[in-house]
């Protein structure tokens, strides 16, 4: 059983895996990456059993005929947050204006390049009217480097990301989530390719991830959908 699942469910199914092995009777070998790049990669032909990716990815998929038609099930909503390195003093963040001038004061702020916080947060600093004045502070590293492991390095001041991929990170503090005018909430979902060797067991285990997931949400970060 092949599953390619974006790192903001990563650490949940880090946890599921024996049991998802025990349910599956199978050997279960898990891909991790951006929802961008995952995406791509199934609708390219890439072999899969399942995918966690957003709602809207396993919805455009579905559309483009790469995935089963009604075989999306949702297993959490996500939103972003800010890190700083444990110790670290934690600025006020709760407003929009507080954030802004905690962004303002940072030396440096990390945020991914083709996650869904890192291609959101772009705008964030446009709509506080405050993009130019960061673009020299900003750590964008390549693709697959946690922003946390930047914070927790002393490469970022600030990290920006989903707050399921901050958490699991050693050596950073959750600082808060964005406020509410400038949050944004990312439904993760899963669903079987047209690719998947066998459908019908691989949505019996979509609906059993979605059941077992639910009680290590809170401790992960995340919501139930």
């Amino acid at each position: 059983m092949k599953i390619l699942c974006t790192n903001g469910l990563k650490s949940v199914m880090l946890d599921l895996a024996p049991a998802l092995e025990r349910e599956s009777a199978m050997p279960v070998a898990m891909v991790w990456g951006a929802t961008v790049g995952l995406a791509r990669d199934i609708a390219g032909g890439v072999d899969a059993d399942l995918a966690i990716l957003t709602a809207e990815a396993v919805d455009d998929l579905i559309v483009r005929g790469k995935a089963v038609a009604g075989s999306r099930v949702d297993l959490a909503r996500s939103g972003i947050g800010v890190a700083v390195r444990k110790g670290a003093r934690k600025p006020e963040i709760g407003s929009p204006e507080a954030l802004r001038s905690a962004l303002l004061a940072a030396s440096s702020v990390a945020h991914s390049r083709s996650g869904q916080s890192g291609i959101y947060f772009p705008s964030v600093l446009e709509r506080l009217g405050i993009a130019a004045e960061m673009k020299p502070k900003l750590v964008v590293p390549e693709t697959g480097i946690p922003i946390g492991e930047l914070v927790a390095g002393g490469e970022a001041e600030l990290g920006v990301q989903q707050i399921s991929e901050l958490l699991p990170v050693a050596g950073v503090e959750i600082v808060g989530p964005l406020p509410p005018p400038l949050q944004k909430i990312t439904i993760f979902s899963v669903g079987v390719p047209t690719a998947a060797s066998d459908p019908r067991s691989a949505q019996a285990l979509a609906r059993y991830i979605a059941t077992a997931s639910r009680p290590l949400l809170a401790a992960k970060g995340l919501e139930p959908p």
